[in-house]
């Protein structure tokens, strides 16, 4: 279905970001992944979909480093046709205890690349009329929890930006969505579990049932390859006139 498409995804290199390059990977698209740690593996993986794939480690806090990724898939593919903005970090903490440093991490790294990527794909996707921008929020771009200021705050600036998007290009083949995942198992939420079975010296698995309990009535995690299935729906004709949504994949989180 993506043969002959480029899509670009921050923060892809483990995680939600990763488990979409595989899905539109399957779909034939070229990929080009970024983010920290190990490239050799992602990258491995990925083309054993028989596709190209490279990777740019873009630091995703620097404009000047995201326009330097968005020149390099332009370089090497010709553009970028799909552009899924997935980078993000979190810090949890009370506002009066919030380092500023980690606020401004957050909201640079959460929000403000996503901008910044957006707006220099966005060109070549007119010119062509045909592009797809997927935003990956969270459930906490729509609803708050304590302690994440920042992380809401630039979720909730994410989903105002998707909207933006999608309107300034109403008229256009180009849509933008948004992805609102609840609980998802990655290395990030794995951490979260670990913490929360040392602090309340309980088993990992009564951990994970008290982090899914308190918010999500599915009682289980939302997978990467269920995100993937959904980047893939909008990149398919199916998708054409879904435009502007804040897409919610939360096991009913948002419901109650």
């Amino acid at each position: 279905m993506l043969q002959g498409k480029t899509a670009l995804v921050t923060g892809s290199t483990s995680g939600i970001g990763l488990g979409i390059a595989h899905a539109l990977a399957a779909q034939g698209a070229n990929i080009v992944l970024n983010g920290f740690g190990d490239a050799e593996g992602p990258k491995a993986a990925i083309a054993a979909h028989g596709v190209q794939v490279r990777y740019h480690g873009a630091d995703m806090s620097k404009p000047q480093e995201i326009e330097a990724m968005m020149a390099y898939a332009a370089q090497e593919f010709g553009r970028v046709d799909i552009l899924v903005n997935n980078a993000g970090i979190q810090h949890v903490s009370r506002i009066e205890n919030f380092p500023v440093e980690r606020w401004d991490s957050i909201l640079a790294i959460n929000l403000s690349s996503a901008f910044h990527a957006t707006r220099l794909a966005l060109p070549a996707m007119l010119a062509q009329n045909w592009g797809r921008i997927i935003n990956v929020a969270s459930i906490h771009g729509l609803v708050a929890s304590a302690e994440k200021s920042a992380y809401v705050a630039a979720k909730h600036g994410v989903v105002g930006l998707t909207k933006v998007t999608a309107l300034e290009n109403a008229t256009t083949g180009v849509t933008c969505n948004a992805i609102c995942p609840g609980w998802v198992l990655t290395p990030l939420v794995q951490k979260q579990v670990d913490a929360k079975a040392e602090a309340l010296g309980i088993s990992n698995e009564e951990a994970t049932k008290k982090l899914l309990g308190e918010k999500e009535p599915s009682m289980q995690f939302t997978t990467p390859e269920e995100l993937g299935a959904l980047a893939v729906f909008f990149c398919s004709p199916a998708g054409n006139n879904v435009r502007g949504v804040a897409w919610n994949m939360d096991g009913g989180w948002t419901a109650q």
